[in-house]
C-alpha cells in the first residue's frame, strides 16, 4: 500500500532561510534595479511588528550630466529623476525578493548613497 506523493503533499518540519541567504538575494535584487554590482549594496533586516523590514544603502547608476545636457530625454529613458527611479525602486525590489526568497516583507527602505556616474551614458 504505497501513496504517491503529490506536489501539494505537506510534509513536518521547519524551512529556514538564513539572514545571510535574504542579504544576498536583496543585494542582487537591489542591484540590479539600481543598476549597480552587488558589492555596493549594504542591506540591513529589522524586525517590523513581526513582520521582515528590508533597509538598503547604495549608489545608483545615472548617465552623466553633460550625457543629460546633449540628450534631455535622457532622464526620462533611464527611469526618471532620482526620487522617481528610487522610489519604483522600493516596489521592484519588494517585489523580487518575496519572489525569490518566498519571504514577505513589510517594507522595503531605500537610502541612495550617491550616484555612479556610467562612461557610457546609460543610467541602467
Amino acid at each position: 500500500m504505497s501513496e504517491q506523493l503529490t506536489a501539494s503533499t505537506e510534509f513536518a518540519g521547519h524551512n529556514r532561510i538564513s539572514t545571510q541567504a535574504l542579504s544576498s538575494v536583496a543585494k542582487v535584487a537591489a542591484a540590479e534595479v539600481l543598476a549597480v554590482t552587488p558589492s555596493q549594496v549594504r542591506v540591513v533586516w529589522t524586525d517590523d511588528a513581526g513582520s521582515l523590514a528590508l533597509s538598503i544603502s547604495a549608489p545608483m547608476g545615472a548617465p552623466s550630466l553633460s550625457e543629460a545636457r546633449r540628450n534631455p530625454g535622457r532622464i526620462a529613458q533611464s527611469g526618471g529623476s532620482i526620487l522617481a527611479r528610487a522610489t519604483a525602486a522600493k516596489a521592484q525590489i519588494l517585489a523580487q525578493v518575496e519572489h525569490l526568497s518566498g519571504s514577505q516583507l513589510s517594507r522595503v527602505d531605500i537610502r541612495i548613497s550617491h550616484l555612479s556616474i556610467r562612461a557610457d551614458g546609460r543610467g541602467r
